[in-house]
Order: C-alpha cells, then structure tokens, then sequence
C-alpha cells in the first residue's frame, strides 16, 4: 500500500510539471505577462504560474459583489426583488445597457445584478455598489479568507469617458492600491472564490452559478473549450488587460480556471485581442491536462 502511494504522488507531481511546462512554453511566445491558477475541484490537483501575485481585476471584481449581494440578502439587509433607481451619477460608459433607459428608472435588484454579469454593466453595477458599499465587499472577502481581493471604488466608464472617480471603499482610499483601479485580486484567491462558490458553501451559491454560466462574453476561457463543456465565468478588459475567471465542467469534474494577461501591447477591444487568444490556448491547456 506504501509503494502505491508513493508512485501516485510520483505520478501526480510529474504530471503537475508536465502541465507546467506546457503552459510556459505557451506564454513564452506571448503577449504580456501572466497570472493563472486552476485547480480540479474533484481530484485536487492544481497548477499555478505567478498565482499569488496581485493583479488588477477589471471587471472580474463583479463577481465578488454579486457574492455580497446574496449574502446580504440571506442575512435580511435587503431583498432581491426590491427596486433600485436609476440616477445620472450611476451612468457610466462602457459595456451594458442601463444607461439607454435614461436617469430616473426604477429596476429590481436581481435584475440588476444579472445584467452586471450577464453583458458586465458598468451603470448596474453602480447602482449596486451603492446599495451595498464597496467596504461591505471587501468584509465579506475577509471573512471567506481572501484578503487579496478588494473592490477599490464604483465603475468610472471607458478609457475615452471617465467620470470622477466615486464611491471609494476604505482600501480604495490607500495610496498602495491606486494602481490597481477598479479591483485587485490574484488567480488563486479567485480559484479559491469560485471553489466556494462551486461547493454551496457561500448564500446563494446556485444561483450564483446559473447567472454565471449565462454569461455572454466567451472569447477568453470558453473560447476553445469543446461545446458539449459547460462553462461558467465571468471576464474583465482593460486597455492592456484581459482577464477571465471561471468554472469549466469537464468530464471528470469541474475545474476552476483563473487567468490574468497584463501588458498587452495593443489597444484592441475586438474578439481577436491577442490576450483573449492567450487565455483561451492557456484554458485549452489546463482542460486536456487536468480532465482526465
């Protein structure tokens, strides 16, 4: 029984680096650099490239305020049909829709919620934001032991039509964190996010999950993995950024995906930026080698 251990955390460990390798020798040929974990939530098995680092977030830090929200609605501090108005202050430019129906509407709060994953609205997640507050996020990543992941402030638009900056959170306000604009997090603690989300061991975790997978950006992480896959993510774009954080429903198990690309040298917010290539030739990867 020793020997057959042994040989399986031989077998494991070779296969660990097998995997390693074949992902660096993927991002050596670029762009940008990289920050990824993922882990088989099944098996256990895990691989990590820079995973610890704090990277900026984009709009991946949306899935942390969707977790507050249903845990805040659990504990009774407000209720997901209730009605959010609409103001100028919350409007915000780019991805989403909100901002066509104009200042002075009334929407329910899941609604509003699904549209902050589903199409990554900026003006709803504002709105949302300032139901609940940017520090009460970050209490909650706190308390699931993710002291990495911080909501900085509200949503100020595109690069072409940024607003003043608003609704600050208390680790927004720290000269350290300014860099890191919207959110900072790192692949692991994303994992480790999307692991307890994937377990039912955070409020509203089915929920959670089916907003996810209903989600419509899918040229990152979903991009080469096989249809008959189911995936649930959640993307973030910045000028020289990709990200895309997700659970990919393998054969074997699902396996929970996070990729980071910082310092893409081109402006291209189209389907074919280089970085979403790298994610999805990354996630490609990670699948073949871990959905065994």
């Amino acid at each position: 029984m020793r020997n057959c251990f042994t040989f399986c955390l031989l077998t494991l460990s070779l296969f660990a680096g097998d995997l390693e390798t074949a992902l660096q020798q993927r991002i050596a040929q670029g762009p940008g650099k990289v920050f990824l974990a993922a882990k088989h939530l099944k098996a256990g098995t895990t691989v990590e490239i820079q995973g610890n680092e704090k990277v900026r977030t984009a709009s991946t830090i949306k899935l942390p305020v969707l977790v507050e929200i249903y845990a805040q609605a659990q504990a009774g501090k407000l209720k997901l049909n209730e009605k959010l108005l609409m103001r100028e202050a919350d409007m915000v430019s780019g991805s989403g829709v909100l901002r066509e129906l104009g200042p002075g509407v009334e929407l329910p709060l899941l609604g509003v919620a699904n549209l902050m994953i589903v199409v990554s609205d900026n003006t709803a997640t504002n709105m949302l934001i300032e139901r609940i507050s940017a520090d009460a996020v970050n209490a909650r990543m706190d308390s699931l032991g993710l002291p990495a992941t911080r909501l900085m402030r509200k949503v100020r638009g595109d690069g072409t039509q940024l607003k003043a900056a608003q609704g600050w959170s208390k680790a927004g306000l720290l000269e350290a964190n300014q860099k890191y604009g919207l959110g900072s997090s790192t692949s692991m603690e994303m994992v480790r996010l999307l692991e307890l989300i994937e377990t039912n061991k955070i409020p509203g975790a089915k929920d959670i999950l089916a907003t996810l997978k209903r989600q419509q950006y899918n040229d990152g992480i979903a991009r080469k993995i096989p249809s008959t896959l189911t995936v649930a993510n959640k993307t973030g774009a910045l000028d020289h950024l990709r990200s895309d954080v997700a659970i990919v429903y393998g054969k074997s198990g699902p396996i929970a995906i996070a990729i980071t690309v910082e310092d893409i040298p081109s402006i291209d917010y189209g389907e074919d930026n280089p970085g979403l290539h790298l994610i999805a030739d990354l996630a490609k990867i990670i699948v073949d080698h871990l959905d065994k």
